[in-house]
């Protein structure tokens, strides 16, 4: 038995890969890369590199073996996931893996922004495979948001279109232990697990709290969602990353994303990392880039 990971070299992937490193044999863990020379670091662990690419099912043929544990991270190229998707089903029923972890979204089929569509149709499409399945129901990361403090803090200004809305953001190292715990622990097969934060924020509060770390006066802007697109566009947001980035901030208004049912801090075994810690390391990283020569 292998712990494949798909989409190693991710951001999400690689945390995972480190974690699964603490937890097993470097020889049991699999790296399922499209480029296999930005997984030399991996490679250089002993962990196994194996090359496929969702949008190519033919070198999906052979990545899994009979009886893997795979993280099935999802694709990133929206408009196309569901197709993608089936794909790597396909060769996973194919292989006979023993469970198919699959990064879903949080809400699953209640969630009815724009990104989960993809999502709950990898979710059915699953299902129907008859592949043992677990969903791993992500919220949102804190870095979506720790991401631009460096815009944030040049313009003292948060932007968004999520109203008084909360959100439950967890780091994503939070998540990249829940999915190693999943691959590792027993009884996974068939599950469901609805994964955020200990605890919900509305962007205000996150503007206060950059505030009250920075010393800086940082205010939260509202925008309608055309008026949001715009700026993103602006900004150099491709169009459709920019409509969903603003329906998904519509979702966070209508409170899609605000559950804290507590299931990702059950699978760690601690609580989630809170906001507050996370914009701290933020911007202890903006630090180290200034002072960095240029």
């Amino acid at each position: 038995m292998s712990f494949v990971v798909t989409g190693a070299t991710g951001a999400l992937g690689r945390l995972v890969i480190e974690e699964l490193l603490r937890r097993t044999a470097p020889g049991e863990i699999v790296a399922l890369v499209r480029d296999r020379a930005k997984a030399a670091g991996l490679a250089a662990h002993g962990v196994e590199i194996r090359t496929a690419d969702y949008g190519r099912p033919d070198s999906l043929q052979g990545a899994f073996a009979a009886g893997d544990r795979v993280l099935f991270i999802s694709g990133n190229e929206a408009g196309q996931r569901v197709t993608q998707h089936r794909t790597v089903i396909d060769a996973a029923r194919e292989a006979g893996v023993a469970l198919l972890a699959y990064t879903s979204v949080l809400g699953g089929p209640t969630a009815t922004f724009s990104i989960a569509e993809e999502h709950l149709a990898t979710e059915q499409a699953l299902l129907a495979s008859g592949v043992p399945y677990c969903l791993l129901r992500n919220g949102w990361y804190h870095e979506n948001y720790t991401g631009a403090l460096a815009t944030t803090l040049t313009t003292g200004t948060v932007v968004g279109s999520a109203g008084e809305g909360r959100v439950a953001t967890a780091a994503r190292r939070d998540y990249a232990e829940a999915a190693a715990a999943v691959l590792t622990g027993s009884g996974q097969e068939n599950t469901v697990y609805e994964l955020s934060g200990d605890t919900a924020w509305t962007m205000a509060e996150y503007a206060a709290e950059v505030s009250r770390q920075t010393g800086r006066r940082i205010r939260y802007r509202d925008l309608p969602p055309e008026q949001y697109v715009a700026l993103l566009v602006e900004a150099g947001v491709p169009a459709l990353g920019a409509q969903l980035v603003a329906d998904a901030d519509a979702g966070i208004a209508r409170g899609e994303l605000s559950a804290t049912p507590g299931e990702l801090s059950r699978l760690i075994g601690r609580p989630t990392t809170p906001i507050a810690e996370a914009i701290a390391e933020a911007l202890k990283g903006l630090e180290g880039m200034e002072g960095r020569p240029g």
